[in-house]
């Protein structure tokens, strides 16, 4: 994929001196992270420190911010590491030229982006804690994830994979980010390991929205079988044995699905004929209507583009018919497979050939011998998921509903899964600092260390970034 690389010398350009007045244009009170509240954000100190600036000032604008680093580039413009002036909050900034994006004709790009940072409010997605231009950079300031994203930690895995468990905890957060975004008629169209960061905590968020869909999202009532009676507790002559089965039970979107056993202790039956006791067991089988389950799945959305990554790319684009939300489930797929097995299933020695056996080339899987011992049941979750036919794939009509209810996610408790041990914590960086600086106060140096930041005091100066110089 093409990227656009911000040079040194277009940096110092993008960067006033502090005394400098901004050339920031505020952004409109729809887009502007000041109008929306984040919930999950109430107590960082990050979003306090912004609001705080805003309030003051005002508006955000880039004269308040010490560009540190390039932390990466993408098709649409550069990110950095930042540092609020006069905080130890750090941010990620990413920057966009306008002239650019212009003359490549994706302005709209960099606008969806913008409009769809501003309305997500989730632990698993990114912050957009402020929007600001300059006369030629449109600057997005989010949330930094000092933890790298999860190709990189994959490639440190022994035999550069993960375990099933680590698969499955890193899978039901981002399975729980995609369904956020379906709600929000939001289709992501680039999922890939690359584009899923790991916080300094060890859980993830999914970055990088300029492929994303926006579309309309209408709520749909289905019918879900659930269950409409249990065995009477006055049945006391009989050993009654009940099982709810997970597919029985209507899903609920942050509920974990659970089977529930009902067991009766028998009783001692005095048979007409004969005066010893006789025990019966009888299975009852379990009485099942069906009720309606609303589902918020963007199932109309049609989209004609060609876009994503060739090994992550469903059928469907491929084939030019159209492609809707069911697109991510499909790649939710390639991105579990390469969780578990190092590779995609489908990579050609060139994209031309990637994308054929895309088409036509079925799934298969490696023998346990090459690959370690993987479940059957991440198998049967990865089969359900990559089925060419996009109606039939799983998750195509109910949304991520039917997805957590495979057996694969047995066990995870999705309304809490955000308080659960991360399979690894990432290590703290080191960050250098300039001689005969205060190292902060404590609150500081609190915020520096939930953010995986290190210092070490007796750091050579001459190593330090100079003020606004591009890595």
């Amino acid at each position: 994929m093409a990227s656009m690389v911000l040079g040194d010398s277009t940096l110092e350009s993008l960067t006033p001196s502090v005394n400098a007045p901004s050339e920031c244009s505020p952004t409109n009170s729809s887009m502007n992270p000041s109008s929306n509240s984040k919930p999950h954000k109430a107590n960082d100190m990050g979003w306090e420190a912004i609001q705080e600036l805003r309030d003051r000032d005002g508006a955000v604008g880039l004269s308040h911010f010490k560009l540190v680093k390039r932390l990466g580039c993408g098709d649409i413009g550069s990110v950095y590491l930042c540092e609020l002036r006069g905080t130890d909050c750090y941010f990620a900034m990413k920057v966009m030229d306008k002239g650019a994006l212009a003359m490549r004709k994706k302005l709209a790009r960099a606008q969806t982006e913008k409009e769809i940072l501003a309305s997500l409010d989730h632990p698993f997605l990114p912050t957009l804690y402020a929007h600001f231009e300059t006369s030629q950079f449109s600057c997005l300031v989010m949330e930094y994830c000092s933890g790298g994203d999860l190709h990189s930690l994959r490639q440190k895995q022994t035999g550069k994979c993960f375990t099933d468990m680590a698969a499955k905890f890193y899978a039901a957060e981002v399975l729980l980010a995609l369904e956020y975004l379906h709600m929000m008629g939001v289709v992501y169209r680039d999922l890939k390991p690359e584009n899923v960061l790991v916080r300094a905590d060890g859980h993830i968020m999914l970055s990088d929205f300029d492929l994303s869909l926006r579309c309309v999202v209408s709520p749909t009532l289905v019918m879900s079988p659930v269950l409409t009676s249990i065995p009477s507790r006055n049945s006391r002559h009989k050993l009654m044995e009940f099982t709810v089965e997970p597919n029985t039970v209507s899903l609920q979107s942050c509920v974990p699905i659970m089977s529930h056993r009902f067991l009766r202790t028998s009783l001692r039956k005095k048979s007409s004929s004969s005066s010893s006791p006789v025990q019966e067991k009888v299975v009852v089988l379990p009485q099942t209507t069906t009720r309606p389950e609303l589902v918020v799945e963007p199932t109309e959305v049609r989209s004609m583009s060609f876009v994503g990554t060739h090994e992550y790319l469903a059928p469907e684009i491929i084939s030019g018919d159209g492609h809707g939300s069911s697109v991510d489930w499909w790649t939710f797929g390639i991105f579990l497979y390469e969780l578990l097995y190092a590779k995609t299933p489908f990579k050609g020695a060139d994209n031309e050939l990637t994308l054929t056996n895309v088409v036509s080339h079925p799934l298969l899987f490696p023998s346990n011998a090459d690959a370690g011992l993987v479940p059957e049941a991440a198998k049967d979750l990865i089969r359900g998921l990559l089925v060419k036919d996009p109606m039939k794939r799983l998750g195509s009509l109910r949304g991520a509903g039917e997805i957590k209810s495979q057996s694969f996610f047995e066990g995870v408790n999705w309304a809490l899964i955000r308080c659960a041990l991360p399979p690894e914590i990432p290590k703290p960086q080191y960050r250098p600092v300039r001689s005969g600086k205060s190292v902060g106060t404590a609150a500081g140096e609190k915020k520096k260390a939930a953010n995986g930041w290190k210092q070490e005091e007796e750091e050579d100066v001459s190593h330090v970034v100079p003020e606004f110089q591009c890595f």
